[in-house]
């Protein structure tokens, strides 16, 4: 004869099939909280860039050559800039939100700073732009490494979903 499971053997395998949430260190709420913040403003440095104009940039501090540096980007590289800063903040979001698909969207924004890398090696960005510009750049491509690594990280540990 068949007997229906009572309440606590339905819970009890509930539970066991549930996947284990289990809680995160405070040091990757504040890695990722701060991650976010840095790609917000390197969002807010994209769009402020879209309406840049000679005059603008040099009342910034940049020479003409500079400027003429920074407004003669080629269209690739603007979509690089785009991809490095809009991918690396929702990789944050997902990352708060603890969610695995992090790690690809991470990547992507790694690939998108990687471009714009080297497009200011090729284009003359750092020879015009200088040390500063170099080493912002690298910090640049350090953190997407960085926060890739880190969602990677909890994700092999089944730490996101």
């Amino acid at each position: 004869a068949y007997t229906s499971p009572n309440k606590e053997q339905t819970m009890t395998q509930d539970a066991m099939s549930a996947p284990i949430r289990r809680a995160m260190p405070l040091w990757f709420w504040i890695v990722a909280g701060l991650g976010l913040a840095w790609n917000v403003f390197g969002a807010v440095q994209f769009t402020g860039s879209l309406s840049a104009t000679a005059e603008s940039l040099q009342a910034q501090g940049l020479t003409a050559e500079q400027a003429a540096v920074m407004l003669g980007y080629p269209v690739w590289m603007t979509i690089a800039f785009a991809v490095g800063v809009f991918g690396g903040a929702l990789g944050c979001l997902l990352l708060l939100a603890r969610r695995a698909i992090a790690v690809p969207v991470f990547a992507l924004s790694l690939a998108g700073s990687l471009a714009l890398y080297a497009g200011d090696i090729l284009h003359g960005v750092f020879a015009a732009m200088g040390a500063p510009q170099v080493v912002v750049l690298t910090v640049v491509v350090a953190i997407a490494v960085g926060l890739w690594a880190l969602a990677r990280s909890f994700r092999v540990r089944g730490l996101l979903s």
